[in-house]
């Protein structure tokens, strides 16, 4: 009796031996990506190269030589997540779809600022002739690289006279409205993680361009403060990140982005033949919290 029962009990451990031999191992959710969708929300902050600005209007045509300017920060704040506040902070907005294990194709909408300096002296070339009843006319003049204290002309155009001679930002925002092909790896095994349905590290990279819709909020020579939105130009850039992956949905990514933007139609007054015209590159850090499913 005791023989055949070793006997049926090495049968039967020899089949689900062989059957187990048979099936597929279980593959991890995190093992492939074709056909996932992710998303992502987050924050940035950005540096600017210097930049050439050109105002052009019917009786003013001048640049800014080298003009300063920085990003707006709001730093940890509940703006971020506030609905009715998400467009005060400077933020990213970002939805991909794989169509592979390794690149994603994704559109996305960056919302970063620009405001240039005010405690600056940069150089103006150029012409000012606005009529002598325009309160702008105490600017009227040839500027030949003329240093322009931009500190000392500045005042609350809000409340105060006289006008500057201006204020230029691009805060609600410099807009950068793009599509990105990127590509992501697996980096998990050079730390020694098995289990990446736990936790994943992985390395992505990207290239992407598309168009600048700033609001850009000025006030030139007097004229009433302008603050709308305009398609003003393009952008390109090309990024590097580390996707930090807990439980197969969730993320943390971070990310250095550098790029070029070129504007030659900005708007700047509420007449329609005045614009302003720059180029400069920019360099961004974004952080930023997201999930990643199959649809």
């Amino acid at each position: 009796m005791k023989k055949l029962v070793v006997l049926l009990a090495a049968l039967a451990f020899t089949s689900i031996y062989a059957q187990d031999q048979q099936m597929p191992k279980q593959i991890k959710y995190t093992a492939h990506n074709k056909g996932k969708v992710y998303f992502f929300w987050g924050g940035n902050r950005d540096s600017y190269t210097k930049s050439d600005i050109h105002f052009k209007g019917d009786n003013y045509d001048f640049t800014v030589s080298n003009a300063i300017a920085d990003d707006k920060p709001k730093g940890w704040h509940v703006d971020y997540i506030n609905p009715s506040r998400m467009t005060i902070p400077q933020t990213n907005f970002r939805i991909g779809y794989f169509i592979n294990d390794h690149y994603n194709i994704s559109i996305g909408l960056e919302h970063m600022k620009y405001v240039m300096r005010q405690d600056q002296i940069a150089n103006v070339t150029g012409n000012v002739n606005l009529p002598s009843t325009d309160a702008g006319s105490m600017y009227n003049g040839t500027y030949n690289n003329t240093p322009v204290n931009f500190y000392n002309n500045y005042i609350d155009y809000d409340h105060g006279t006289p006008f500057p001679f201006l204020t230029f930002e691009h805060t609600d925002g410099l807009n950068y409205v793009n599509t990105e092909i990127s590509r992501v790896d697996d980096f998990s095994k050079i730390f020694g993680i098995t289990n990446t349905d736990v936790f994943q590290v992985n390395l992505t990279e990207g290239v992407g361009g598309g168009f600048l819709y700033p609001k850009t909020n000025a006030q030139i020579l007097g004229y009433k403060r302008h603050d709308s939105f305009h398609v003003s130009g393009y952008g390109v850039s090309a990024k590097v990140g580390l996707n930090l992956t807990f439980f197969k949905h969730y993320f943390i990514q971070g990310e250095l982005k550098g790029g070029y933007i070129n504007m030659p139609d900005i708007r700047t007054t509420a007449i329609t033949n005045d614009t302003a015209s720059q180029h400069f590159m920019f360099l961004e850090r974004v952080v930023s919290f997201g999930g990643i499913f199959i649809l």
